[in-house]
């Protein structure tokens, strides 16, 4: 601890980055090669801040360098609309996609002593809304435009979730388009909503060796094959061994279909290629669902990626990518305190003590005294 107390809070959120990787990209790219002030390192730093702070424009932004703080935290005494604009605008969201996959990397080494069972991976998608007016590339429908967020969500124990794969679409891009790219495991269970349902991949996932767990629609053709017995007192309606689909259009594999209750009542049927887990815990791991709904709910109220800064393409995806940068790093430092504080406190707090020395924020993520 005592290396770290010197580091501003800022500072020590910052760390995990790989500077190292960020460089050599930087330079491959040759993104800094005409800069005389706004370097790409400076940038990136504006912009968690500007995710942190919730910022809500470039104007806002620019603004913001009044603060002698935030000019040393970041390295820059000012900068203009313009460059942030052609920055934004201009720079492949490669460069932060990679930063937040080595994030992904490194909450991976810290929480792989806990994978004591099979990981539990949730797969779901979100629609960002654009002005269909500045970002016709990204219409949809004819008075709507946005962008498609799929998300591949770990679950872990101790009710820690991150996200480990984003990909971006324009809101036109099916959800079923993007099954076999978000399904790369099969030491995994993947769940998801009825959104994936595909038979055909269904059977091509089970030849595969992939688990899954979807939520199946209520008008699904089925054909009962066996019923498993249920034990007493059961929450479950019933288990069953079934073919899917038409006479013209069936799976060839055998899948097992659950019926349950839902906490608000409502009957749902559950399928999945996995036989060797009780009905309850089935049951259960579906209601996992619900860690990838909060996040895109977190995500959407507590991180800018509402409001958008730029117009194009590449600018979008860049907002996008800073954000999940931002969850990265308060997940890794509630892994690396060990801490019991929900991701918004830690937020709240790091807010609070942005340019104050690092001890001060992590003891109160500690829940110690601050001396």
């Amino acid at each position: 601890m005592d290396k770290i107390t010197r580091k501003t809070s800022f500072g020590q959120w910052f760390s995990p980055i790989n500077l190292e990787l960020f460089n050599d990209q930087v330079k491959t790219l040759k993104l800094d090669f005409y800069t005389k002030k706004l370097t790409t390192e400076s940038f990136l730093k504006l912009l968690l801040y500007a995710q942190l702070e919730e910022v809500e424009s470039l104007h806002a932004l620019s603004d913001c360098l009044f603060d002698d703080q935030l000019q040393k935290g970041v390295n820059l005494d000012s900068i203009s609309i313009s460059q942030l604009s052609r920055r934004l605008n201009g720079m492949n969201p490669d460069l932060f996609q990679s930063l937040f996959l080595d994030l992904v990397t490194k909450i991976h080494a810290k929480t792989h002593y806990t994978k004591l069972i099979m990981p539990l991976k949730i797969i779901d998608s979100s629609t960002l809304p654009l002005n269909l007016t500045n970002h016709k590339w990204a219409e949809f429908r004819k008075t709507k435009a946005g962008v498609k967020l799929h998300l591949r969500l770990v679950f872990m124990e101790k009710g820690i979730s991150y996200p480990e794969k984003a990909v971006l679409t324009t809101a036109k891009e099916h959800d079923r388009g993007q099954l076999e790219i978000m399904v790369d495991n099969k030491e995994c269970m993947y769940v998801f909503d009825r959104g994936y349902l595909d038979y055909e991949r269904f059977d091509r996932m089970t030849d595969d060796g992939y688990f899954f767990l979807s939520r199946l629609r209520k008008n699904a053709v089925i054909r009962e094959v066996y019923d498993f017995k249920l034990p007493e007192n059961s929450t479950i309606l019933s288990d069953q061994m079934v073919l899917i689909g038409t006479t013209q259009n069936r799976t060839e594999n055998y899948f097992r279909l659950l019926r349950v209750i839902d906490s608000k009542g409502n009957e749902l049927q559950l399928l999945t290629n996995r036989f060797d887990l009780s009905a309850e815990e089935i049951s259960e791991m579906y209601k996992s669902r619900w860690a990838i709904e909060l996040f895109f709910k977190w995500i959407k109220q507590h991180l800018n990626i509402k409001k958008f800064y730029g117009q194009s393409e590449w600018a979008i995806h860049n907002q996008v990518f800073i954000a999940l940068i931002v969850f990265c790093l308060h997940v890794l430092i509630q892994l690396e305190m060990q801490s019991n504080r929900k991701t918004l406190q830690i937020s709240r707090y790091l807010r609070a003590t942005l340019w104050k020395p690092a001890r001060i924020w992590l003891r109160k993520i500690e829940g110690k005294a601050i001396p």
